[in-house]
């Protein structure tokens, strides 16, 4: 109990901002879903100048938490066909280079700074660090982990920024691929996003990733502890 008080205190901005984070694409999806309900229209012949601003901003939600990625790519995939798959991955990168620099200037390093007087939890973030290009893969490739949460979790861990945006955008890469490809055969995007229909192919496809994701992580978990115990941690 003290640990958790302490934990707070020390890192009310750090824990407030994750808690916003894992609840926010709710509210921007239904958000977004409303207005596209109310103007099916909007983005049926962009301009030029039209799909760069899009692009912009739906990077810009997908960082701040405003809108699930999922529907990113859904809606994507819809309105802009394949043509507009390249903008959608810098729209990705866009939104994990804003989410990571954002965390980091929160942050301030407090968090990693706080878990230092307590060695075992410490000894072992260090380990997963350095594996942190298989970590951040790991993460990005379940589509049940919350991208704008998970980008702040690794900003604030300090894993090394580079690995995590090549990481980031390889890791979305399957699913994203698989929801855009449905994004482009829908028909209408308000029974698009009601029921996408992936059908037995898209749930064994995410039955798949859900599960490479957590055994992988489980074994890199494993490893860093194995590996920080043969160091020696040391006592708090």
């Amino acid at each position: 109990m003290m640990f958790l008080r302490e934990l707070f205190r020390k890192n009310a901005s750090t824990l407030l901002s994750m808690i916003l984070l894992a609840g926010l694409p709710f509210v921007g999806s239904s958000s977004l879903g409303f207005i596209l309900y109310n103007n099916q229209e909007l983005l049926q012949h962009p301009t030029l100048l039209q799909g760069v601003l899009y692009f912009v901003l739906i990077g810009l939600a997908m960082a701040f938490s405003l809108l699930h990625t999922t529907l990113a790519v859904l809606i994507t995939g819809f309105y802009f066909g394949w043509v507009g798959f390249p903008g959608m991955l810098v729209a990705y990168t866009l939104a994990a280079l804003t989410g990571y620099q954002i965390a980091s200037r929160l942050d301030h390093g407090k968090m990693l700074t706080f878990l230092r007087h307590f060695p075992k939890a410490d000894a072992v973030m260090r380990e997963m660090k350095a594996d942190s290009w298989q970590l951040v893969f790991l993460l990005r490739i379940s589509p049940v982990t919350p991208f704008a949460l998970m980008t702040f979790i690794l900003a604030v861990m300090g894993v090394n920024r580079r690995h995590f945006l090549l990481a980031s955008v390889v890791g979305m890469l399957p699913r994203s691929t698989f929801f855009y490809w449905l994004g482009t055969k829908a028909q209408d995007i308000m029974l698009l996003l009601r029921d996408p229909g992936t059908g037995t192919t898209g749930k064994v496809l995410v039955i798949v990733l859900v599960t490479v994701s957590f055994f992988g992580l489980y074994y890199l978990f494993n490893r860093a502890l194995q590996r920080a115990l043969r160091k020696g941690i040391p006592e708090a």
